[in-house]
């Protein structure tokens, strides 16, 4: 969780200053230098990997980037997101490092290469952290100094980095400034919500932490508890409270850049609202920015949002007076469907003050009557809101974003009550809030809130960023009146809308009571809802078609009569490539929106019959661009993609030679797995006779369990069926994304030997995998991308090394000036530096012999020589290790 699919995180209270003691950071290990280079480029980066010792046994992971002139400039520590290491957060690094800024990436204890156990952001471990790589920072030479021991320095990060931005402000008095996203103020509020347990979404944190064993004991013990009763309890509540930014909120008094997620159920935008509050009351300069991602996916907005960030650290950090951060409150809005990616339209609204989350109410009448549903026994079936974890794809938030309605409500188990149709368009940019009057058979209730947008005649229930609001009602058996804060939002509702209040009693992502009890609501006040009338939305800029559309169909009306209405035509087939499965040729395909900054550029790279081609390269490095482009399903900007000498355009016939399994398959559970084959089958109209049914099953190996329903097959089962897919027709090139996830080491066995028995038959397979020991081991050829480039390309072998690369283990880190030495060697084609010691490639005429003699003589400690031969190091190596 986190700008990856998004993940959590914290900080806590402590000594606002540590002791030069407690400060001191020892250099372990310098795992080496690398620069990016690019002769056509932006300036290159140059970066320092190394091992830093806390003083109290633990070991962070750094990375340290620098770019242009020498000279101090002030300096940024780049935090990442719960569950990620800071790999994740490299281009970033990358992008502020090309800015001027002096940049430190780590790894927080407990993840990457960092050793220790994880503590939410306690004070006396990762916040502690903080103000030991800040003096780090002080005594380097490339950074800006407000004084002795006190460096100019800013913090930002998403989520889990987020939060230790906010602390690092609080605890540490040398932060200048700070740009926190998608993150929260309050653990204990965003996990206990009102006194409601996040069931699902406290799983998925402990989980995405590698299990309850790698955090601190007091952790673990909170959490098995809560989660075993289903109730947190005070402990619970102040332990988390400890390690949250709002525990020190009196002491951030720094420049704050809030970013906060408007799909996200994780953090929700009253998190954000509760900082910008507490932090504007120490008198600190404070812009709010509404993204339409979050936890719960939608668009991050990654690149308005990092150039954003870049401008509040030139106004803060660099002094710049001229550099523009944007309004004091921006907010982005979705409206309708790009045609030509499905995109959702995106436009900023802003406002010169933030409005918080109450502004400009205006009360909506609502009806219904006093109303009893039930809380069945084992709260179930539960209602479904949010479904958390699908971040990373795109998120239930996002297509209600777009209009399309996916939550549920069992009838029996919730009260309703609607308003009339609005008479005019309405903007909700805020918390609504109603009084309701509730009674229990029980002491307490459990109750869900949600107000819904539901279309005229009650059609397409839509529930705004799929958000609800929890809460725990004590003291109800006699009957009480209660004022419900239900989540903030960004929502449009059409003219002819209705708004409907929904209590339930159950919620799929939250802990409900398992006995069995009886509700009964009454609305005692309107609905009232915040309009933020001082918030306005950008006039969309005139589309430019209105001006050169009629000298356009003028000019066309010309052509076509001089040329006869001649069509343009797609590019006539190669017959020289007939036989050639893949050739890529300058392939480029730019982000939305910019000008400059590219997903995929100048690729090319040629595929050819029986090949098991493995497309490797780190998050962020083009590979899904580029298979999406190769299926049709986007445009290129530039290049061209030809298949068997086709080119490849949406529709285009030789697609029907291509299979592919990039995003997942959605199977009817309840039909068995032969039946999803043939119905998918049936739908793409071919005759039944092509598809091979039979011929791909065997090739998957599924057995017996293709006459079970899908909903019994295990993960591994669903995978090879999803491959099975892909397979119908015996396509001549077969495309898969990520074929082994969630399969078991003998699963993924059995993938490989599926792989190699369809190429066996002279067919083709590009496979995209992170899992490179696999890769080593199941494909023929690799295609290596980092940042859209190509990077390397040709059998695997070759890339790996056969003899001509040696690794050469040394006692002590090789200093850079004696690698370049190494690397002026006769016979040395090359040499770098890595974290077991030195990787040499030799010319033809090299060998490991020589190699050894002036080794020696340059005195290097030489360990052990030996060829190098896993994949994993020449990953590594071609995209400059893990950053």
């Amino acid at each position: 969780m986190d700008l990856r699919p998004p993940r959590l995180r914290g900080l806590l209270r402590g000594p606002r200053r540590w002791g030069a003691a407690a400060a001191a950071v020892v250099v372990l290990a310098g795992a080496g230098t690398w620069t990016a280079a690019a002769s056509d480029g932006p300036p290159p980066v140059h970066r320092t990997d190394r091992v830093l010792a806390t003083g109290g046994g633990e070991r962070l992971d750094t990375s340290y980037f620098t770019s242009g002139p020498s000279g101090r400039r002030p300096a940024v520590l780049l935090a990442h997101g719960f569950g990620g290491s800071k790999a994740d957060v490299r281009e970033q690094a990358q992008d502020l490092a090309r800015d001027g800024y002096a940049v430190l990436t780590w790894s927080a204890r407990g993840f990457g290469r960092s050793n220790g156990r994880i503590g939410l952001n306690d004070p006396k471990g990762e916040v502690a952290d903080v103000s030991k790589l800040i003096d780090w920072l002080a005594r380097q030479p490339q950074v800006q100094l407000d004084k002795p021991g006190d460096p100019r320095v800013g913090m930002a990060g998403a989520s889990y980095g987020g939060a230790i931005s906010l602390l690092g402000a609080a605890h540490d008095d040398r932060v200048d400034a700070i740009a926190p996203a998608i993150t929260y103020w309050n653990l204990a509020d965003a996990l206990f919500p009102d006194g409601v347990f996040k069931k699902l979404w406290a799983g998925i944190f402990i989980n995405s932490g590698g299990g309850c064993g790698r955090f601190e004991p007091a952790l673990c013990r909170m959490y098995e508890r809560v989660a075993e009763s289903g109730t947190p309890d005070a402990a619970a509540r102040s332990l988390l409270e400890a390690r949250s930014p709002s525990a020190v909120g009196d002491r951030v008094k720094v420049p704050t850049l809030l970013v906060q997620g408007q799909t996200d159920s994780l953090f929700p935008l009253g998190q954000a609202d509760a900082a910008a509050k507490a932090i504007r009351a120490n008198g600190a300069p404070v812009d709010v920015d509404w993204i339409a991602g979050g936890h719960d996916g939608g668009d991050m907005e990654t690149s308005r949002v990092q150039a954003r960030v870049n401008s509040w650290f030139d106004r803060y950090l660099k002094g710049d007076k001229n550099a523009d951060t944007g309004p004091a409150f921006r907010v982005t809005r979705t409206g309708g469907v790009d045609s030509t990616d499905g995109a959702a339209r995106l436009r900023g609204a802003s406002g010169t003050t933030y409005p918080g989350l109450e502004s400009g109410t205006e009360s909506v009448a609502l009806t219904g009557r006093e109303q009893t549903f039930a809380n069945p026994a084992g709260a179930s079936p539960p209602a479904v809101s949010a479904l958390p974890g699908l971040g990373g794809s795109g998120g239930l938030a996002q297509l209600s974003s777009l209009g399309v309605g996916v939550s549920l409500d069992f009838p029996g188990q919730y009260a309703r009550f609607d308003s009339a149709p609005v008479r005019d368009d309405l903007r909700i940019t805020g918390s609504p809030k109603v009084t309701v009057h509730i009674k229990s058979s029980g002491d307490d209730a459990v109750l869900f809130a949600k107000v819904y947008d539901v279309g005229p005649g009650g059609t397409r229930q839509v529930l705004p960023s799929q958000l609800v609001t929890p809460l725990r009602v004590e003291g109800t058996r006699t009957g009480k009146d209660v004022t419900i804060t239900l989540p903030a939002v960004d929502h449009d509702i059409d003219k002819g809308h209705q708004l409907r209040l929904v209590l339930a009693s159950t919620d799929l992502g939250y802990a409900s009571p398992l006995t069995p009890a009886t509700y009964t609501v009454s609305l005692k006040s309107d609905l009232k809802v915040p309009t933020a009338p001082g918030v306005s939305t950008a006039a969309a800029p005139l589309p430019s078609w209105v001006w050169w559309l009629p000298l356009a169909g003028a000019g066309l009306a010309l052509a076509l009569l001089l040329t006869g209405r001649r069509r343009t035509a797609p590019p006539a087939p190669d017959p020289a490539r007939a036989e050639v499965p893949l050739q890529i040729t300058g392939l480029s395909k730019r982000y939305a929106k910019s000008a400059d900054r590219y997903a995929v550029r100048e690729l090319s790279f040629r595929v050819e019959k029986g090949q098991v081609l493995g497309l490797l390269g780190p998050n962020g490095a083009g590979k899904t661009t580029t298979l999406r482009m190769l299926m049709g399903l986007i445009k290129p900007d530039a290049g061209e993609i030809r298949v068997f000498g086709h080119a490849i355009r949406p529709g285009a016939p030789v697609l029907s030679r291509v299979g592919a399994f990039v995003e997942g398959s959605g199977f009817l559970p309840h039909l068995s797995g032969r039946e999803n084959l043939e119905l998918y089958w049936r739908a793409t109209g071919r005759p039944t006779g092509d598809s091979h049914l039979d011929e791909a099953l065997a090739i998957a190996g599924l057995g017996d369990a293709l006459a079970r329903a899908v909903r019994t097959y295990s993960q591994g089962m669903r995978q090879r069926l999803a491959i099975a897919q892909a397979m119908l027709g015996l396509p001549d090139l077969l495309i898969l994304d990520e074929p082994t996830n969630g399969l078991d080491p003998p699963q993924i066995r059995e993938m490989r030997e599926v792989l190699i028995r369809y190429a066996a038959a002279g067919r083709t397979v590009i496979v995209s995998s992170h899992l490179l020991a696999e890769v080593e081991q199941s494909c023929t050829h690799l295609v290596v991308m980092d940042r859209g480039r190509l990077v390397q390309a040709g059998p695997v072998r070759d890339i790996i090394g056969s003899g001509d690369t040696l690794l050469v283990g040394t006692g002590t880190p090789v200093e850079e000036p004696v690698v370049e030495k190494i690397a002026a060697l006769p016979g040395v084609t090359s040499a770098l530096s890595t974290d077991d010691g030195l990787l040499v490639r030799l010319d033809p005429g090299g060998s490991a012999e020589r190699l050894v003699v002036e080794l020696v003589r340059l005195e290097v400690p030489v360990a052990s020589v030996g060829p190098h031969r896993r994949l994993e190091d020449a990953f590594l190596t071609l995209i400059g290790g893990s950053a």
